[in-house]
């Protein structure tokens, strides 16, 4: 069962996810599938799901996701890798976003499935090094670094 699972994740991931073709979901994910890495409105259902991977293949339309671990115990199957993408989207977490910057982010994702069928998700990522590499929000200083001096003095 294990390993059905991981290719009905993987078929989830390669083929709605990164190559955009919005019938799989329907194909994978139970009607009433729960995506708790979403807020409000896209946290039930399949049309939740499809605005999520919409939203990801338009701000991202050249994502290239790199597996780094994919696991199963039963009726879980755990992804971690790298997506890398030269990023496209409008905003992102409610802030104005520039297009064009090459980003590279951590994740994981959870999946739980019964009967062949994608019915929760969870995900961490990392959106904060996103909004980083965007521009969008500075790192911290690092408590004790040495700044480098002013250019031209």
């Amino acid at each position: 069962m294990s390993e059905l699972n991981k290719a009905v994740v993987m078929r989830f991931l390669d083929e709605a996810v990164v190559a955009g073709n919005a019938a799989v979901i329907d194909e994978v994910c139970h009607p009433d599938v729960v995506n708790h890495a979403a807020a409000g409105p896209n946290k039930h259902g399949v049309d939740g799901i499809k605005k999520i991977v919409g939203f990801s293949k338009r701000a991202q339309p050249d994502q290239k996701w790199t597996w780094k671990a994919v696991l199963a115990d039963g009726d879980l199957v755990v992804v971690y890798g790298v997506r890398e993408t030269t990023w496209q989207g409008e905003q992102f977490r409610g802030l104005a976003t520039p297009k064009g910057k090459h980003v590279a982010v951590e994740l994981a994702h959870m999946f739980r499935l019964e009967d062949g069928k994608i019915v929760e998700h969870w995900a961490v990522r990392d959106d904060l090094g996103l909004m980083q590499q965007l521009g969008v929000v500075q790192a911290p200083p690092v408590p004790g670094a040495v700044s480098p001096p002013p250019a031209g003095s």
